[in-house]
């Protein structure tokens, strides 16, 4: 079982049938079920049922994906597609476990040096936008 950084036993759900647009911000887990068309963010777990789908950004400390998803997905430590994730998109993320039957398309940057080189090039891009202004 993946933990958080910080204990919190609050968990936002997005429940089956249920849709929803525009950017998600949490400093705790976060369960979908339904259908996200934006942004996730969030400090905490991230768990996409089988029924979940999210299309946009994603960036969390650890992910569990049993649903689709068609984004671009920044994991600070796991991101584990269990055997009917469907994913197409990005990837960078420490580590990455697949389990047999999950479908992935698309790009992956993983490991320590990956994290650290995105962190700076975050950085880099800020202090050029600084400069430029």
């Amino acid at each position: 079982m993946l933990n958080t950084t910080k204990k919190n036993d609050e968990v936002n759900t997005i429940s089956k049938g249920t849709k929803l647009k525009g950017d998600l911000s949490s400093s705790g887990d976060i369960r979908i079920d339904g259908t996200l068309n934006g942004s996730i963010n969030t400090k905490g777990r991230l768990v996409v049922g089988e029924t979940g789908f999210v299309e946009g950004q994603i960036r969390c400390q650890n992910a569990i994906v049993a649903g689709k998803l068609q984004a671009t997905i920044n994991t600070e430590e796991l991101l584990m597609l269990k055997s009917s994730a469907r994913l197409s998109g990005e990837v960078v993320t420490g580590k990455l476990a697949i389990e047999p039957g999950a479908i992935f398309t698309g790009k992956c940057s993983m490991g320590p040096i990956i994290k650290n080189l995105d962190k700076n090039h975050d950085k880099n891009l800020n202090q050029e936008s600084e400069k430029s202004a």
